[in-house]
């Protein structure tokens, strides 16, 4: 039996944090399980990793999703997993399709889908929110951005789960390896019909942009294609619905701030960033050492797996003061929650803006919302921390 603190267990799924402060008082690096990773805790550890990728490898983050029960996996060689110069090339591609003249675009279609989806949950009864509303948003934005047929838009849900789930499947769970091998071949047949159809019929949107890119001259290779909207797929829903998830269920449990931003509309982006800070949706990211360092006073020589918790060094006390108390008028500190340095998250500004018209359109259907006893139930990932399931009671207005 290990003495080491289990990531995944019931009660710190639930409440990972005073496993994280316990392991930031150590001040050095733990093992944790499953697996045996080294859990790397304190903003300043994390800070040294994500400075310095060439020592601490991306690589982690593919191997970490790519087990030997599983075997194929194209998110594995996505650009997330790769070190430059390789992910480099790769990034440019996709630099524009997030920058500001694109968000600007976009924001009348988020406007829409968040009406939309805001104006179908029915007042004064308990519903799943993330079933009601924090998943259907960012799912029709990226079915749009990607171009993918809209009446498949309830699989994208299932297709991320079972993806992020990985990290946290156990390696007896065998019906569950069998899921997330069968979510693999689906999707994958699903990409490769996608992309055919576009081959003969461009149109306007990524996938047809993937298609037409040349890096250095030449086209995108078929596995990079596929790479690239399992990732963009992924990444384009997780993010997004557990920041909108988080928001909502911090928010009923503090209806003093829920009644002052509803007064006060302009609060609502600093209220969006004490929540990534406070529920940081990417929780942690795999590494690998590809020579023999240290960290925070362990020596770790080449090949050790690393957990780089972005979760706990955004509450570090020594960083953020009061770091684990929820303060939505905190201002000025730089929280990790879309990453740091080459792999800082593209679609930052998207999921922000996103969280911010949905819950914008909330808030103009109904006066508040508050949770129900029945419990929130979280998803099991190492990577990715959020609701599946958030019973919550919306109020008319």
């Amino acid at each position: 039996m290990s003495n080491r603190f289990n990531l995944l267990a019931p009660d710190v799924r639930a409440n990972p944090y005073p496993v994280y402060a316990e392991l930031r008082r150590n001040r050095h690096l733990c093992q944790v399980d499953p697996g045996g990773m080294w859990a790397v805790t304190r903003y300043a550890d994390v800070m040294t990793v994500m400075k310095n990728p060439l020592l601490f490898s991306s690589e982690g983050f593919g191997r970490a999703v790519k087990p030997a029960w599983l075997g194929h996996n194209p998110f594995a060689d996505s650009m997330i997993c790769m070190d430059p110069p390789n992910h480099t090339r790769l990034r440019a591609l996709v630099n524009r399709v997030f920058g500001a003249p694109a968000l600007a675009r976009w924001e009348p279609r988020v406007r829409f889908y968040a009406e939309k989806f805001a104006s179908r949950i029915p007042a004064g009864r308990t519903v799943d929110a993330v079933e009601s509303f924090t998943s259907l948003l960012p799912s029709s934005i990226i079915g749009e951005l990607l171009g993918l047929d809209a009446s498949l838009r309830p699989r994208f849900r299932r297709w991320t789960d079972d993806l992020t789930s990985i990290t946290g499947t156990a390696p007896d769970d065998l019906a569950k390896q069998a899921q997330v091998r069968d979510t693999v071949a689906e999707f994958e047949q699903y990409v490769s019909e996608v992309l055919e159809l576009r081959r003969r019929e461009p149109r306007e949107d990524l996938v047809s942009d993937l298609l037409r890119a040349r890096v250095e001259s030449e086209a995108l290779t078929e596995a990079e294609v596929h790479s690239f909207l399992f990732m963009l797929l992924v990444a384009g829903l997780e993010t997004t619905v557990h920041l909108l998830s988080h928001t909502l269920r911090l928010l009923a449990e503090h209806p003093e701030v829920l009644a002052r931003v509803r007064a006060n509309r302009s609060l609502i982006p600093q209220l969006l960033e004490e929540v990534l800070r406070c529920e940081t949706p990417v929780h942690s990211v795999p590494r690998h050492t590809t020579a023999d360092t240290e960290l925070g006073g362990v020596p770790l020589p080449k090949g050790s797996r690393l957990l780089v918790v972005l979760a706990s060094a955004s509450r570090d006390e020594e960083q953020f003061p009061n770091g684990e108390r929820f303060d939505p008028e905190r201002s000025g500190q730089h929280n990790l929650s879309f990453g740091h340095g080459i792999h800082f998250c593209l679609g930052a500004q998207l999921a922000r803006m996103e969280a911010r018209l949905g819950l914008e359109a909330l808030l103009d259907h109904f006066s508040g919302f508050s949770k129900d006893p029945e419990p929130v139930v979280w998803n099991r990932s190492m990577t990715v921390r959020g609701p599946v399931v958030l019973p919550l009671r919306f109020h008319a207005a």
